[in-house]
């Protein structure tokens, strides 16, 4: 178990967080890998932390950029990247000392797996301030038709970057990580999660994920079943119940909305206004 794995931290206004994650690295059981530090055109501090980590320990590495948004950051890091495996790593996200050392022999055993992934764990503030815990299940890119159900921060084969030609660079709004996982599973490839909380996501009030799923979770959904439409129109029927499933969940709470007596009082002041444009 030598393998060396590239491990990509993409960094963009988190440079509060950023020690604390590249210390996660450092942290890890397993030795054989180098960090690379994507500064995407940050404007905070981030260079000057990351310049501080490379003089602390030649495995970290230092590469800044313009900003082209989290695709981009990490394919820029991939690119330089000396590793066989790739682990991404958001730069205000964790992960756990024994991460690599348990799931780099996955990889190593299995060359029919492209990715290993495992459980995590969503905490607030602090790593212990746990709020949320994941247990995805799944092998194939069935399981992730319609819900991304593996972390960006899941080990995989660079050899599979390179053949679906790395992140897409257009996707600047979220959901990159999904249609990655699927461009390269739907090929023939698999993936293991190991049933172990290795990984530590930090929840903020506000963050990417959550302006994506307010704003932009359906155009990114349109943009992957049209360039993935092959496996959608397979699963025709499937993924019409699917789409109809989030019309009537979307029609449901807005009727909620609605019957709501905050609803009524607002349709109640909004009375006179009215009647004055009129």
């Amino acid at each position: 178990m030598n393998t060396l794995v590239s491990i990509i931290v993409p960094c963009y206004n988190h440079a509060n967080f950023l020690g604390e994650a590249l210390q996660s690295v450092l942290n890890q059981t397993y030795t054989n890998w180098e960090c690379i530090i994507v500064n995407d055109g940050s404007p905070d501090n981030a260079a000057q932390i990351a310049e501080q980590w490379a003089a602390k320990d030649s495995r970290f590495q230092y590469l800044e950029k313009e900003n082209g948004g989290l695709s981009s950051a990490r394919n820029a890091g991939i690119k330089i990247g000396k590793g066989e495996f790739i682990l991404p790593l958001d730069a205000d996200d964790l992960i756990h000392e024994n991460f690599l050392t348990t799931l780099v022999p996955v990889l190593e055993n299995n060359q029919n797996l492209a990715i290993a992934s495992c459980y995590s764990k969503f905490f607030f503030g602090s790593r212990n301030n746990i709020i949320h815990e994941l247990k995805p299940k799944g092998t194939n890119y069935h399981a992730l038709l319609y819900e991304n159900i593996l972390i960006a921060t899941s080990l995989y084969r660079k050899q599979c970057w390179e053949a679906v030609g790395g992140y897409d660079e257009t996707m600047k709004k979220g959901f990159e990580d999904w249609e990655f996982w699927i461009a390269i599973t739907k090929t023939g490839w698999e993936f293991k999660i190991v049933e172990e909380f290795l990984f530590y996501y930090r929840k903020q009030k506000q963050s990417m994920l959550i302006d994506t799923l307010q704003n932009h979770r359906l155009a990114n959904m349109e943009y992957v079943y049209n360039k993935h439409k092959e496996i959608y129109v397979d699963k025709y029927e499937t993924t019409l119940k699917y789409l109809f499933y989030l019309i009537n969940k979307h029609s449901t709470s807005e009727q909620k909305i609605k019957l709501s007596l905050e609803f009524k009082i607002a349709k109640v002041l909004a009375k006179p206004l009215k009647w004055f444009k009129k």
